[in-house]
């Protein structure tokens, strides 16, 4: 099959395909009489290989790992399962980091919950405080107020 029927049947865009290929990870097709990539059963399932991968969240580096382990099945798995161990943690840091940037949205969003005109908006100015360096609620400890009153200095 060439390159266009390969990328219609897994979805896969043709740049990314030669991309995969001057990475290696991806084997060279043979060549057509014109020069035309002709891809095989083989490469298909290389290339479905490396995007069920993909899908996965896994760098290119790990995918080249575990394609070298593909190609000799007789080593042990133990690398396997620390490649994929190294995964879950990467991901339990991903989810703590969208957990902290969902408290920090929120936060935001807790500015500004009637309708005022965009001069008056809670979130803007929050935002633009920000930028000129002042403190704000989305980078304080959830619920806390970035400004807290000190007793010396109540207000009368």
């Amino acid at each position: 099959m060439l390159i266009g029927e390969l990328a219609r049947q897994t979805g896969c865009e043709v740049e990314t395909i030669r991309y995969y290929e001057r990475e290696g990870l991806l084997s060279a097709p043979q060549r057509s009489a014109s020069g035309y990539r002709r891809y095989s059963a083989e490469q298909l399932g290389e290339l479905n290989f490396i995007l069920h991968c993909r899908s996965l969240g896994m760098s290119l580096a790990d995918i080249r790992q575990l394609a070298a382990f593909k190609a000799d099945s007789s080593l042990a798995c133990d690398d396997i399962n620390q490649l994929i161990d190294q995964q879950i943690s990467k991901v339990h840091q991903q989810v703590e980091s969208l957990r902290l940037l969902e408290q920090q949205l929120l936060a935001l969003r807790d500015r500004c919950h009637d309708h005022h005109t965009v001069a008056e908006c809670g979130i803007l100015q929050t935002l633009v405080e920000a930028s000129e360096g002042e403190p704000c609620v989305c980078h304080t400890p959830f619920g806390q107020d970035p400004h807290p009153h000190h007793p010396s200095v109540e207000k009368q």
